[in-house]
């Protein structure tokens, strides 16, 4: 059985100072939820991670309502996928686009950024997208130390179709590849992995743009695929706007072979 893990932020010594036969406390709201909640008692092994790849073995020395008392047995470095997988998520209502960001942080993803598409009817204006972007992260974090990940996904600040359709040709201009998800398209996903595998596993970056409720519009469609973005069928079904995304990322992770 894995081991639970908890986020480094409020460990003293700092992580990457740390070498097995160490001592460190856990500290914060991660060392009180492990020592109160969980109630992880002397003796019992733990994983701390630093959202960055390095992974603490630990054991637990001593608790207490302030946290952990911690000696280090064992660290790892896992180094950061490549390519990058990147989801682009555009706003849905019902809550469905954080359960995206969820179950793609879960599955693999490296990477998201919240899309204020043309149809989505959830709208941020400046305050609520700061709020909407603290949340989302909060969510990857969240799941994150669910799947036992040493690696959490940095969420990006919101872009509307315009910042969208910039940050697509900077990705290509630096070597990624962009797969937009539409029900309209003609070639599968499936397909276009199975023939280019290997440029894919190439490739700096790789992103799934899905969009809302309502689709991607023909204007956002048209300079997506004007930016250099390929447009793809994910398969026989439409798939609500929190499981397109996740689905592709699995399909994509297993063509890269990390599934």
């Amino acid at each position: 059985m894995t081991l639970p893990v908890f986020l480094a932020d409020d460990l003293e010594p700092r992580a990457a100072d740390l070498t097995p036969g160490d001592r460190a406390h856990l500290g914060g709201v991660e060392g009180r939820h492990a020592a109160v909640v969980r109630r992880l008692a002397p003796g019992e092994a733990l994983d701390v991670v630093d959202r960055r790849g390095l992974r603490l073995t630990c054991r637990v020395e001593a608790a207490s309502k302030s946290g952990l008392d911690l000696v280090v047995d064992s660290l790892l470095r896992e180094p950061e996928a490549r390519p990058r997988l990147v989801l682009v998520q555009a706003l849905a209502k019902g809550g469905r686009d954080e359960q995206a960001v969820e179950t793609a942080t879960e599955v693999g993803v490296d990477g998201v950024v919240p899309w204020q598409s043309d149809r989505s009817i959830v709208r941020w204006n400046a305050q609520r997208a700061a709020r909407g972007v603290d949340k989302w992260r909060e969510v990857a974090r969240a799941a994150a130390k669910q799947s036992r990940r040493a690696w959490v996904p940095g969420v990006s600040g919101v872009l509307d179709s315009r910042g969208l359709v910039a940050w697509v040709r900077d990705l290509i201009d630096e070597g990624g590849v962009c797969l937009v998800c539409h029900e309209e398209a003609t070639g599968t996903l499936t397909d276009l992995l199975g023939e280019h595998r290997e440029a894919l596993a190439r490739a700096s970056r790789v992103a799934v743009v899905v969009g809302p409720e309502g689709g991607i519009s023909p204007e956002e469609l048209e300079a997506l695929r004007d930016a250099g973005g390929q447009v793809v069928l994910l398969g026989p079904h439409v798939l609500r706007s929190s499981t397109a995304g996740p689905a592709a990322c699995i399909l994509i992770g297993a063509a890269l072979g990390r599934w």
